[in-house]
């Protein structure tokens, strides 16, 4: 029997507090997909502490600025306050399909980062969120670090499988350096 690949984990969001007196937890989403939390059933809980479990989802609800999520066999505020600063994950194939052009940052990280002209600039090491769009930092050689934003009119092609995304060059996008590192 061969051994099985390692299965490939999305965070879908973080425990940020207890909330009341029955073991309740408020959970920051990561996640834009619609009723995400709300059709939740297991979900791998990822502490800073301890090493994940897969927990089982008794109850979960919107709040005003998150989700409230109750798990089988965690009754108390004590007990819920082991979870505070735990990511919440999901296998990456019950990742929910996108529409044309759009990307889950898992997807994003790693990937190879190109000129439309030829240019290398380096991968994507981090996807920051803004409320326009998302903006790429890319690290080339030296550490030269780039700030791409994610909008039509800068990304030319992003191609998942290839794990490679071309950017049109813009006057002022990039460093003056990166010429010379790349």
């Amino acid at each position: 029997m061969g051994a099985r690949a390692p299965v490939e984990m999305v965070t879908i969001g973080k425990v940020v507090r207890v909330h009341g007196v029955r073991g309740e937890v408020k959970v920051r989403s990561y996640s834009d997909v619609p009723r995400r939390f709300e059709e939740l059933k297991l979900v791998t809980v990822a502490g800073p502490a301890e090493g994940p479990c897969l927990l089982t989802v008794r109850d979960s609800r919107k709040a005003a600025d998150g989700y409230l999520l109750a798990f089988e066999g965690i009754g108390s505020p004590e007990a819920a306050a082991s979870l505070v600063g735990s990511l919440l994950q999901i296998p990456q194939e019950r990742l929910a399909p996108l529409p044309d052009g759009r990307y889950y940052e898992c997807d994003l990280q790693g990937m190879e980062v190109w000129t439309d002209d030829g240019t290398a600039l380096g991968v994507i090491v981090d996807v920051l969120t803004t409320k326009s769009n998302a903006i790429f930092v890319v690290r080339g050689s030296r550490d030269v670090e780039h700030l791409i934003p994610g909008a039509k009119e800068i990304i030319r092609e992003v191609d998942v499988a290839g794990r490679r995304m071309i950017v049109r060059r813009v006057e002022g996008l990039l460093s003056d350096e990166s010429h010379d590192a790349l």
